[in-house]
Protein backbone atom coordinates (compact mmCIF):
# COMPACT_ATOMS: atom_id res chain seq x y z
CA UNK A 1 0.00 0.00 0.00
CA UNK A 2 2.79 2.39 0.89
CA UNK A 3 4.58 1.77 -2.42
CA UNK A 4 1.40 2.44 -4.42
CA UNK A 5 0.72 5.58 -2.38
CA UNK A 6 4.27 6.88 -2.91
CA UNK A 7 4.05 6.22 -6.65
CA UNK A 8 0.70 8.02 -6.77
CA UNK A 9 2.13 11.06 -5.00
CA UNK A 10 5.07 11.20 -7.42
CA UNK A 11 2.83 10.87 -10.48
CA UNK A 12 0.15 13.29 -9.27
CA UNK A 13 1.96 16.28 -7.74
CA UNK A 14 1.50 14.93 -4.18
CA UNK A 15 -2.27 14.50 -4.57
CA UNK A 16 -3.82 11.91 -2.30
CA UNK A 17 -5.72 8.98 -3.80
CA UNK A 18 -9.40 8.69 -2.97
CA UNK A 19 -9.11 5.48 -0.95
CA UNK A 20 -7.84 1.96 -0.55
CA UNK A 21 -10.37 -0.88 -0.83
CA UNK A 22 -9.50 -4.10 1.01
CA UNK A 23 -11.24 -7.30 1.97
CA UNK A 24 -11.50 -8.10 5.69
CA UNK A 25 -8.66 -10.67 5.41
CA UNK A 26 -6.48 -8.12 3.58
CA UNK A 27 -7.11 -5.56 6.33
CA UNK A 28 -6.21 -8.19 8.94
CA UNK A 29 -2.97 -9.01 7.08
CA UNK A 30 -2.18 -5.27 6.82
CA UNK A 31 -2.69 -4.84 10.57
CA UNK A 32 -0.60 -7.92 11.40
CA UNK A 33 2.24 -6.74 9.16
CA UNK A 34 2.28 -3.35 10.87
CA UNK A 35 2.51 -5.04 14.27
CA UNK A 36 5.35 -7.33 13.06
CA UNK A 37 7.20 -4.19 11.91
CA UNK A 38 6.97 -2.72 15.41
CA UNK A 39 3.83 -0.58 15.29
CA UNK A 40 1.90 -0.26 18.52
CA UNK A 41 -1.37 -2.18 18.06
CA UNK A 42 -3.18 0.58 19.95
CA UNK A 43 -2.18 3.19 17.37
CA UNK A 44 -2.87 1.25 14.15
CA UNK A 45 -5.92 2.58 12.35
CA UNK A 46 -8.19 0.25 10.41
CA UNK A 47 -9.78 3.33 8.86
CA UNK A 48 -6.77 5.03 7.21
CA UNK A 49 -3.29 4.34 5.88
CA UNK A 50 -1.00 7.37 5.85
CA UNK A 51 -4.03 9.64 5.69
CA UNK A 52 -5.88 7.71 2.99
CA UNK A 53 -9.25 6.21 3.85
CA UNK A 54 -9.53 2.40 3.92
CA UNK A 55 -12.85 0.96 2.75
CA UNK A 56 -13.82 -2.66 3.31
CA UNK A 57 -15.42 -4.75 0.57
CA UNK A 58 -15.90 -8.50 0.36
CA UNK A 59 -15.64 -8.42 -3.44
CA UNK A 60 -12.46 -6.42 -4.10
CA UNK A 61 -9.16 -7.81 -5.33
CA UNK A 62 -7.48 -5.09 -3.23
CA UNK A 63 -7.16 -1.72 -4.94
CA UNK A 64 -6.17 1.89 -4.54
CA UNK A 65 -8.58 4.36 -6.13
CA UNK A 66 -6.44 7.14 -7.59
CA UNK A 67 -7.34 10.81 -7.39
CA UNK A 68 -8.87 10.59 -10.89
CA UNK A 69 -10.91 7.48 -10.01
CA UNK A 70 -8.63 4.95 -11.71
CA UNK A 71 -8.57 1.63 -9.84
CA UNK A 72 -5.01 0.40 -9.29
CA UNK A 73 -4.48 -3.19 -8.11
CA UNK A 74 -2.36 -3.38 -4.97
CA UNK A 75 -0.87 -6.76 -5.95
CA UNK A 76 -1.29 -9.42 -8.56
CA UNK A 77 -2.86 -11.63 -5.89
CA UNK A 78 -5.52 -11.06 -3.25
CA UNK A 79 -2.96 -9.97 -0.66
CA UNK A 80 -2.54 -6.33 0.37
Amino acid sequence: MTEKLSAHWKANNNAYPQKFVLTPPQLEAYTESRIRCGADPKTISSETHMGVRIEISHSTPGIMVAADGTEIPLLGTSEA
